[in-house]
């Protein structure tokens, strides 16, 4: 219950700076549209030239890319740690977050939250619903509770890479960071991981496991049966992954040296 409260008075502290300043928010929140709008017109530009891409159809692909930014947007929300080398690490700030009696993880994660970000998951939903009514999907009873799991476990193990990544500064403390080339490699995860080769495919679902961010959890949706397996396994590989994250960082911590010389 303490990291509950902790956790809704962080949010409550936030909101109020943020309201401070509406139209900055309001900027923010279109800029993070335009972006959304932009890749939108990247797939439809794409399928301008062809019916079928790697024997998936455009409102297919539109769908996934829909129910991927779900995942994101939980992902910038509540774990937007992409300069935790540089601010934690290099600048010294880690020292002040180990002097609270509560874990160091947590405090980074409420520090960072960026909670505009929450407007991708109204996107993502529309996007989803306008494809999904194009390809005139059936929806069970229980598709809704099978939806917000597989979008949970999609923004586990998208947060848990970062999270991974991140810890390494607690044994390297240089300025140079991976984070930007990953976000790269998670653009990976909007498109189908059969339209890449082998090694590719293999990274994207057992080591960088961004394929259970979008393509994954949409093809049981899609009624992809041959996927349905890793579908199913989308919460499972996102708790074990940040799990494992966690594991990292607590082993980091013991290594971190402070900001003194």
């Amino acid at each position: 219950m303490f990291y509950v409260t902790m956790f809704f008075q962080y949010m409550s502290q936030y909101m109020k700076t943020r309201l401070e300043y509406r139209a900055d928010l309001i900027v923010e929140m279109i800029s993070d549209f335009l972006n959304q709008a932009v890749n939108l017109v990247f797939i439809l530009v794409v399928f301008g030239h062809t019916q079928f891409l790697s024997g998936w159809s455009r409102d297919e692909i539109i769908f996934i890319y829909g129910f991927f930014l779900i995942p994101f947007a939980l992902f910038s929300s509540f774990f937007n740690i992409w300069d935790f080398n540089e601010r934690y690490i290099v600048k010294g700030e880690m020292d002040r977050i180990l002097t609270r009696p509560i874990h160091s993880l947590f405090q980074v994660i409420l520090e960072r939250m960026e909670l505009e970000s929450l407007f991708g998951v109204v996107t993502g939903l529309v996007i989803v619903v306008y494809a999904g009514s194009s390809l005139d999907l059936a929806i069970n009873w229980y598709d809704p509770f099978l939806f917000i799991l597989f979008a949970i476990g999609g923004a586990l193990a998208y947060a848990a890479i970062f999270i991974a990544i991140a810890s390494i500064g607690f044994w390297s403390d240089a300025k140079t960071s991976i984070m930007p080339m990953m976000y790269n490699i998670g653009n990976y995860g909007r498109y189908p991981v059969d339209i890449y080769n082998k090694v590719i495919r293999f990274l994207l679902t057992w080591v960088l496991p961004f394929a259970f961010v979008g393509v994954y959890p949409a093809a049981y949706f899609l009624g992809k049966k041959e996927w349905y397996a890793f579908s199913f396994a989308t919460p499972l590989i996102g708790i074990i992954f940040f799990t494992l994250s966690i594991f990292i960082w607590n082993r980091g911590i013991r290594k971190y040296r402070g900001a003194g010389n």
